[in-house]
């Protein structure tokens, strides 16, 4: 991945990860070289806000059986559809990058926005910076928005009286991540037991899994840049 001139960082590192753990060695070059091909289609439509945190995600529509191109202008597609619902243009592209993993139509963007209000009115904010792609995750789902808000107000409850999860240790973004994963997680459960295919099911799994490796990533940068600073 270093020779195809993506620079080396945590991001990278878990990207690399993705492509070891899930791809046969003989096709790591044409892997990569798609994971570059996605990338390069994001750089292009998006250059400022395009960078080293999208290596995880361009890696895997580089394991996926999307066509680059075509797979490109579906993200771009998805991406100008949410653009004016949600405040922050760098999640809403990850947003897009994980419906078309999903290979979402008009009807699961439509419980995006569904399921955002729903849980608005709940006041839980799932349309922030890290925990917008798992608002997708969850709108992907074959259970009733009801459902969802009700199982994932209940994990978040559950969670904050937890010991290491308490306001001073957890911030509420992050509890929401842990809680949507946990509850993304049980409707996986149901997915491997027949109601989606296991393809689909495994890749909302390493969705999850990608989504947490990069809120890790850039809370890790963000706290040595201020212990920099501060020396």
């Amino acid at each position: 991945m270093k020779a195809a001139k993506l620079h080396a960082s945590d991001f990278l590192a878990v990207a690399a990860y993705q492509i070891a753990a899930q791809a046969e060695p003989s096709d790591f070059d044409n892997i990569v070289a798609r994971t570059r091909g996605f990338y390069d289609g994001m750089k292009e439509r998006h250059f400022f806000y395009t960078g080293q945190d999208d290596y995880i995600f361009a890696a895997m529509l580089g394991l996926s059986d999307l066509d680059v191109a075509p797979g490109a202008e579906n993200i771009e597609r998805i991406y100008t559809r949410f653009k004016d619902e949600f405040w922050s243009s760098n999640s809403v592209q990850t947003l897009a990058q994980v419906l078309a993993l999903g290979n979402a139509d008009d009807y699961v963007i439509g419980r995006v926005l569904a399921l955002r209000d729903a849980l608005r009115e709940q006041k839980i904010k799932l349309d922030k910076t890290y925990t917008l792609p798992l608002l997708g995750i969850l709108a992907l789902m074959p259970v009733e928005i009801d459902t969802i808000v009700h199982d994932l107000d209940a994990a978040r409850d559950v969670l904050r009286t937890k010991k290491g999860f308490g306001q001073m240790s957890v911030s509420t973004q992050e509890l929401l991540i842990f809680a949507a994963s946990i509850t993304a997680g049980g409707y996986v459960e149901n997915i491997k037991d027949g109601v989606l295919t296991a393809a689909i099911s495994t890749s909302i799994s390493n969705i999850i899994i990608a989504q947490h490796a990069a809120m890790v990533a850039a809370v890790s940068a963000s706290t040595a840049a201020a212990a920099a600073a501060s020396s």
